[in-house]
């Protein structure tokens, strides 16, 4: 009678022994658990340095990471993780507001915070140079910085960048701003010469047909003028005339200064081509789609002359004879 007795006994015993069990593993999971957290908030406090303003590219969050990693922002593969229980992050200009903060409000950041954005736009025909001091009185950055930043990475000092407008975050440094215009501007460069010619030569085409649509884009009275003042470009390069045209004059600073011939005879520059026969070294401005087509598509004209007439128009003319007649006409 004894022994189920004893067996009752085993049993309570055995079951004390397993919740016991149980409940040390469950403090020991919970421990885990808790020095995990630990460490993962450790790690989320962690300082990391940010620009106030951060570019992010379309993509997938492991080629943003990537993209972020090059841009010498201090991640890891663990960041990739976190992004993913965070949400996917924005693209396009973040305003981090802070250059310190910690990692976890980094991360956050990148899939909530906007960005505050003004409009800038380059017109076709304009300098770099009044442009970069235009942006940097817009958004309150060093044009003595930005022009130094454009001098080191652009590969010509002018003609790189595209005019069209452009969304720019408030709060962009000069690096950043330079940075993405030449990037982008390079990249619609090669697209373009691509899509005409099948391969981009860099050098081909900013020191030929980019040139050349610069002085286009100076000379021309319209969109219509253009493949005109292309042929006369073209015709005489063939036949060795100095091109003469005062458009190359309006380089750099002088991008609005009327050109006189005391201007001609004092400018020793490459640009003067009343003093030097064939192309100026690089464009003198930033150029249009439609002269770029001009530049690579003249018209089939012979023509060597051209002169603006009264309607601020030009006159177009194949031999010097009939050059000198519109003059006078124009004078009348």
């Amino acid at each position: 009678m004894s022994i189920p007795f004893l067996r009752k006994k085993y049993v309570k015993k055995s079951n004390r022994r397993a919740a016991i069990k149980k409940l040390v593993k469950t403090f020991a999971i919970l421990e885990l658990i808790f020095i995990i957290i630990l460490i993962l908030s450790f790690y989320l406090a962690q300082p990391i340095k940010s620009t106030k303003v951060v570019y992010i590219p379309k993509g997938s969050i492991n080629k943003i990471i990537s993209y972020l990693k090059r841009k010498n922002f201090s991640l890891t593969n663990l960041d990739t993780i976190f992004l993913r229980f965070i949400g996917s992050p924005q693209s396009g200009w973040i305003d981090i507001k802070k250059e310190n903060l910690s990692r976890g409000d980094f991360l956050y950041k990148l899939t909530k915070a906007k960005a505050a954005m003004v409009n800038i736009t380059l017109i076709p025909g304009e300098t770099t140079e009044i442009f970069l001091d235009q942006v940097a009185k817009k958004l309150k950055l060093n044009n003595i910085k930005l022009k130094k930043i454009y001098s080191k990475i652009s590969p010509y000092p002018e003609g790189v960048l595209i005019p069209d407008s452009y969304n720019i975050p408030i709060g962009i440094d000069e690096k950043h701003f330079i940075y993405y215009m030449v990037r982008i501007s390079l990249e619609r460069h090669k697209n373009l010469s691509i899509k005409f010619f099948g391969n981009y030569n860099q050098k081909k085409w900013f020191e030929k047909y980019i040139t050349i649509a610069s002085i286009i884009e100076k000379e021309a009275a319209n969109k219509d003028e253009m493949p005109l003042i292309s042929a006369v470009i073209y015709n005489r390069l063939k036949i060795g005339m100095p091109l003469q045209m005062d458009g190359t004059l309006n380089y750099g600073k002088y991008s609005h200064i009327k050109v006189t011939p005391k201007r001609i005879k004092n400018d020793n520059s490459s640009f003067n081509t009343y003093k030097n026969r064939g192309l100026p070294p690089y464009p003198v401005c930033t150029v249009s789609l439609d002269a770029i087509k001009a530049a690579i598509f003249p018209a089939k004209v012979s023509y060597l002359y051209f002169v603006k007439n009264k309607n601020k128009k030009h006159l177009f003319s194949s031999t010097y004879k009939k050059h000198l007649m519109n003059i006078k006409a124009v004078k009348k």
